[in-house]
């Protein structure tokens, strides 16, 4: 238990956290973007097309009737027009991940040419050379 409790309370776990709720809400953003922003203009140039209700019906729906006729059985259908907006979706997730991590990484090259850049300051003499320095001043004096 107590190894259990050092891993949550670690900051990482926490980052971690935090991370996957704003990525969930970052996903709700764009998938919104896409189906209610970029479809919408895309099905008007395309002819009127709304993708979300693109599909092959491979079985029509049966509906129940006031006599009881029919067993009022679903639609059955491949749904490709929501499968096409889930693509541009990931799309452009995985494009603004790229980008928050190109920026990363530019900014850690960046820091790291700093750091290099920044000439390392010399060693302290060990106590020895310290030593030997005092005695070599005592004999010129």
């Amino acid at each position: 238990m107590n190894e259990f409790k050092k891993f949550i309370s670690k900051g990482n776990v926490m980052e971690m956290a935090v991370g996957m709720i704003m990525a969930t809400y970052f996903g709700a953003i764009v998938k919104s973007l896409v189906n209610d922003v970029i479809m919408p203009p895309v099905g008007m140039l395309l002819g009127g097309v709304d993708f979300a209700d693109l599909k092959i019906v491979i079985q029509q729906a049966v509906a129940e009737t006031a006599e009881g006729a029919g067993d009022g059985t679903a639609e059955v259908a491949l749904g490709y027009g929501a499968f096409l907006n889930t693509i541009i979706t990931f799309l452009i997730v995985a494009f603004a991940i790229f980008m928050v991590v190109k920026a990363y990484n530019n900014m850690k090259d960046r820091l790291e040419k700093k750091e290099e850049a920044a000439p390392a300051a010399p060693p302290a003499p060990s106590k020895e050379e310290v030593l030997l320095g005092e005695i070599r001043d005592l004999l010129k004096k």
